[in-house]
């Protein structure tokens, strides 16, 4: 059974950096797309980033230039790196892949993998 696995999330000053880590296991993904999504108390969830199989990538505006996700397929691992964090980056972050192979994504439906969660929260 397919599972993922997110960590390194945490508390932050505004300013200060993180990294997330998705670890997947039961299931091969570097044929799958990988998105990051968050949710934030009393708000939908959103997707932050996404990575396809092929490299491409997409960010939300809010945080293009600060987020940026990769994917080392060798451990099977996809990365969110978070700089300059704001008060308003403050979320549960999840990692998750898409349906199928080759398909990408900008909508919960389009993903079927869900890892538990972890979170962010930037404050001073």
């Amino acid at each position: 059974q397919a599972q993922l696995a997110e960590s390194g999330g945490g508390l932050v000053q505004p300013g200060g950096s993180l990294r997330l880590s998705c670890a997947a296991s039961g299931r091969t993904f570097s044929n799958y797309a990988m998105g990051w999504f968050r949710q934030a108390p009393g708000k939908e969830r959103e997707l932050v980033a996404a990575l396809s199989s092929g490299g491409t990538t997409y960010y939300a505006d809010s945080v293009k230039g600060r987020f940026t996700i990769s994917r080392d397929n060798a451990k099977n691992t996809v990365y969110l790196q978070m700089n300059s964090l704001k008060p308003e980056d403050t979320a549960v972050y999840y990692c998750a892949a898409v349906n199928r192979p080759y398909q990408f994504g900008y909508r919960e439906n389009d993903y079927s993998y869900w890892g538990q969660g972890t979170q962010v929260t930037v404050s001073s």
